[in-house]
């Protein structure tokens, strides 16, 4: 895990969608930078996942509706940080990472930073969940024009861009609407390389053909909405490019 005994920059809230999480919560919440605040929303768990967080210093949010978007969705209306991360918690990605994600954003550089995902380890991303991935990035360059090669869960923003798109799906398409809207607005989207590891315990989607099926099925739909107006653009000064 990254050391950030000595970072100073700019704090945020960290949103952590969670469904019976208990054997990874201990290490992720570990990894949250410290002054920062870990938002764990229970989306239904049965193993105790969140009186376990709760334990570990964690704000702790109830989504009784089921879906990745709805716990995200919970979370980001939740926070109250000038800045929003998502980060899943199972494990997979190091929470520690996420400051020179906000960094970026503080800059300039970004408006949408998303952590372009690189295994290591055996089966960390079964190949089933890398196809479907690329099979998604390419229609999503075809739909916006970015080129981007993951839709991984990891990434920062304001959250004021945030609220803006007007999220309004509460599955597996979540992450990508998030992208296409925040394309849509004018938003600058990037990617950064992080390194992505073996889950902690079963995957509730891109552990078997039919949850990753499910998931691309989420996501085509919705690269096949209209273009949303949303208005114009967050106008950012005095940044560099």
């Amino acid at each position: 895990m990254t050391d950030l005994s000595d970072y100073s920059g700019p704090r945020a809230d960290i949103v952590l969608p969670c469904l019976d999480e208990t054997g990874a919560l201990p290490g992720v919440l570990s990894a949250i930078p410290r002054g920062w605040r870990a938002i764990v929303v229970d989306n239904g768990s049965t193993d105790g996942s969140a009186e376990l967080a709760r334990s570990l210093g964690a704000t702790v949010v109830h989504e009784p509706q089921r879906g990745f978007g709805a716990a995200c969705q919970a979370g980001l209306l939740a926070a109250e940080a000038e800045f929003v991360c998502f980060c899943d918690c199972d494990g997979s990605l190091d929470p520690g990472l996420l400051p020179g994600f906000v960094r970026r954003i503080a800059d300039g550089e970004s408006d949408l930073l998303l952590g372009r995902r690189r295994p290591e380890g055996r089966g960390a991303w079964p190949l089933h969940a890398r196809a479907g991935n690329l099979a998604l990035a390419r229609l999503l360059r075809r739909r916006t024009g970015l080129r981007l090669h993951d839709l991984g869960p990891m990434r920062a923003a304001r959250r004021a861009d945030l609220l803006a798109l007007g999220l309004t799906d509460r599955r597996s398409g979540y992450p990508l609407q998030m992208v296409v809207r925040a394309s849509d607005a004018g938003l600058r989207v990037t990617e950064t390389d992080v390194p992505y590891l073996s889950r902690t315990g079963k995957s509730k989607v891109t552990g078997t053909w039919r949850g990753t099926w499910h998931a691309v099925r989420d996501m085509r739909a919705v690269l096949a909405e209209p273009p949303v107006r949303l208005g114009e653009p967050t106008v950012r000064t005095g940044a560099s490019r």
